[in-house]
């Protein structure tokens, strides 16, 4: 079972840069510290896989048929390409880069279920879109609401604070519920792994990844983008959190970077769209294409080393 070292890999990687997704716009508005938006997100992630992890590790295992190796070949490759974008600071999607290399594997193999990527990718374009689209529903309507109870500055002080932790809450739940597929998947559709074994497994992975190395892409969600209010981080954690879950539900992994950043962007035409930072925004969509041609590359080596060394004739 040397081959789950890469998904060890991966979900470590997995989490360093998708936390930024779920509490990065909290953490920078200042209300959630940094400590406890980790230890609530690593928790919330474990139990959002281990509830509503299975419906995408399915999805996954009808992509292209692996092996153990092969799986390994997936897991490691994703990983490399989403610890390269975690170190420059840009949160990208682990869908893609696991994606990207699921189809290297595909196309060496001949046998790519091209239907079921081409309903993954058709999710990939609705996400950033339903975020934003969800931001413009939520803002104005929350904002309301808002108006109407019109609540003392303390009162709204407070329940702001605690509506950043519970919509940070959701969010690494739908984030567990979504993203384990990304880490364990190919190893369940291998049969090492029963679904229940690859959501426990996946799940703390990607929670020591959030505890040990995700400060650096949770700032450039919550700052480099657009500048976030609290109340503003709100509604962008909501509206990814609730975009990510819906796909959850119906068992096609999708990014949580990308909800998170159509929700950003929401929030950047709302209030005018003089506030968006296009320079870093154009390194974020440019990260966004370059994660699975990087992942497929990698597996491709990886796999035509494997090849020449006889590792893949073992399986």
């Amino acid at each position: 079972m040397w081959q789950l070292s890469a998904a060890l890999f991966m979900g470590w990687s997995l989490g360093s840069n998708d936390a930024s997704h779920v509490f990065g716009t909290a953490v920078a508005s200042r209300m959630v510290r940094f400590r406890t938006a980790v230890i609530l997100c690593s928790l919330f992630v474990i139990v959002g896989a281990l509830l509503e992890g299975r419906e995408g590790i399915l999805t996954y295992q009808q992509l292209s048929p692996m092996d153990m190796t092969t799986a390994f070949i997936v897991a490691l490759a994703a990983g490399a390409s989403l610890t390269l974008f975690s170190f420059l600071g840009l949160p990208v999607s682990s869908s893609q880069s696991v994606v990207g290399a699921l189809v290297a594997i595909g196309l060496l193999h001949s046998d790519l279920d091209t239907g079921a990527l081409v309903k993954i990718v058709i999710c990939w374009v609705g996400t950033p879109i339903g975020a934003a689209l969800m931001t413009f529903v939520l803002y104005f309507t929350v904002g309301k609401l808002i108006n109407l109870l019109a609540p003392s500055l303390f009162m709204w002080d407070r329940s702001l604070r605690w509506s950043l932790i519970l919509a940070g809450c959701y969010a690494s739940y739908a984030l567990g519920a979504n993203n384990v597929a990304n880490v364990t998947g190919p190893f369940a559709g291998a049969g090492g792994l029963s679904p229940l074994s690859a959501c426990l497994i996946g799940s703390v992975t990607i929670a020591l990844g959030v505890l040990t190395y995700s400060r650096r892409t949770m700032m450039t969600v919550g700052e480099g983008l657009v500048r976030m209010d609290a109340f503003t981080a709100f509604i962008t954690s909501i509206s990814a959190a609730a975009t990510v879950h819906v796909y959850a539900i119906v068992g096609v992994p999708v990014s949580t970077g990308q909800a998170i950043i159509g929700a950003v962007l929401g929030v950047g035409i709302i209030k005018g769209m003089q506030t968006i930072n296009y320079k870093n925004l154009l390194k974020i969509l440019f990260a966004w294409l370059c994660t699975p041609t990087i992942s497929a590359a990698v597996a491709f080596v990886v796999y035509e080393l494997m090849l020449h060394f006889h590792v893949l004739a073992g399986g």
